[in-house]
């Protein structure tokens, strides 16, 4: 692990884009600068779900997730676009190479922002010289706008990235805590998710004050270990290292997607789960991995949330054997009231080339079953250049962006 030495007081960066999506729209076409603009998949028709938006647009009541009918009707003028993944990625190498340009700890943790340990570059100037520069050559080269949080740690760092947008640049002191950060309602904390602050609300913690004061205890009993976690980022306490490697660690490849409108169509959901289990294949593929445990998340209409999961004994990288095993425990778990989101997570990934399989007698005979099969295959692609039995991919609309896109950037960082 490539991390600084933590003897000494750190120096951290959060970059965080604006509205990346629709920014990198409007740097490619200035046209569409100053206009209420959405990012969204199948803008042709109202089914379509909001993934970003331009100011101009949120200032008119768009949010991410809304679906696009709501939106329209709030910004009837709003321009909807299709996401464009690959432009999207392109912008985002060239913004870490800067990054990079200027100090090796560097660490992504998604496609549009990332942390940075500036501690040793005092030769470039100060944090804030050092932020400005870093500011302008991303606006200057690639016409698109940042916020930079500067702090001593990763937590205080993102908290002030958010404290002025767009091109904002925001120190965060540990002495200042107490004005900036304790103020703010406990649900604009970062980590804080809406489950959580229900929890906390529950228990009169309204406030990132309230939170930092909170008994540890208490807090333990009701989030665990988390708990700690929490009260110690309201304190402003945060050890985490920039970890350049961290971008490598991962143990679950998972995708999930929200479906146009609330269902209890069993066809349109299994034709989802292929579309996901397919997703996963892609990317476990593109790794090297295999997995042994499969999770499945199922979101109800009332934004009820449960996950199931079923460990096996053999490894499973074949989208086949994962919605296999998402179907088994849909039909175990699901209430029949209707859905809003799926989600497939395959843990206890392993490289392929760490895992021995040992082979069993069933899962030996099985094989070995195939083997004629798979004779008369290759001599079939080698006679007609390709597999000629190649599946036929599954016929579900991809027109909902997944949110397993940012996982999918890290994944090329890692190349």
């Amino acid at each position: 692990m490539m991390v600084q030495e933590s003897n000494k007081r750190r120096i951290i960066f959060h970059i965080d884009m604006n509205c990346f999506y629709a920014s990198v729209e409007a740097a490619y076409n200035p046209a569409l600068k100053g206009k209420p603009l959405a990012i969204a998949g199948n803008p042709e028709e109202r089914r379509g779900i909001i993934v970003t938006s331009s100011y101009e647009a949120r200032a008119k009541g768009v949010k991410t997730t809304m679906p696009l009918w709501q939106a329209r009707k709030l910004c009837p003028n709003l321009i909807v676009m299709r996401p464009n993944f690959e432009r999207y990625r392109s912008a985002s190498r060239e913004i870490f190479k800067m990054m990079a340009e200027i100090t090796p700890y560097v660490q992504p943790v998604s496609i549009d922002e990332g942390y940075m340990d500036v501690t040793d570059v005092k030769h470039l100037g100060t944090p804030i010289e050092i932020a400005e520069n870093l500011q302008k050559q991303i606006l200057d080269n690639l016409d698109l706008p940042c916020s930079i949080g500067i702090a001593p740690n990763k937590f205080l760092a993102k908290m002030a990235s958010d404290m002025k947008k767009p091109l904002g640049i925001t120190i965060l002191r540990k002495r200042e805590i107490a004005t900036k950060l304790w103020p703010l309602p406990v649900e604009e904390m970062y980590g804080v998710g809406e489950k959580t602050a229900e929890k906390l609300h529950a228990i009169d913690i309204n406030t990132i004050k309230d939170l930092a004061s909170k008994d540890e205890y208490q807090l333990k009993q009701i989030l665990g270990v988390n708990g700690e976690r929490l009260k110690n980022r309201a304190n402003g306490i945060d050890l985490s290292p920039v970890d350049p490697d961290a971008v490598n660690e991962f143990k679950s490849i998972g995708s999930s997607q929200t479906l146009p409108q609330d269902t209890t169509n069993e066809a349109e959901i299994r034709g989802l789960m292929l579309s996901l289990a397919d997703n996963i294949e892609r990317r476990m593929k593109r790794k090297q991995v295999a997995g042994k445990t499969v999770q499945l998340m199922i979101c109800y209409h009332d934004r009820k949330t449960i996950t199931r999961s079923k460990k096996l004994q053999s490894f499973i990288e074949d989208k086949k054997d994962i919605v296999y095993i998402a179907q088994d425990l849909w039909q175990e778990h699901w209430n029949q009231e209707p859905i809003r989101l799926l989600g497939i997570t395959i843990q206890d990934i392993h490289d392929k080339q760490d895992i021995a399989e040992q082979l069993d007698l069933f899962t030996y005979e099985k094989e070995a079953s195939k083997e004629k099969l798979y004779s008369a295959i290759d001599q079939l692609t080698t006679k007609y250049g390709k597999n000629p039995f190649k599946q036929i991919r599954n016929t579900v609309v991809q027109d909902q962006p997944r949110t397993s896109f940012q996982k999918d950037f890290l994944d090329d960082y890692r190349k």
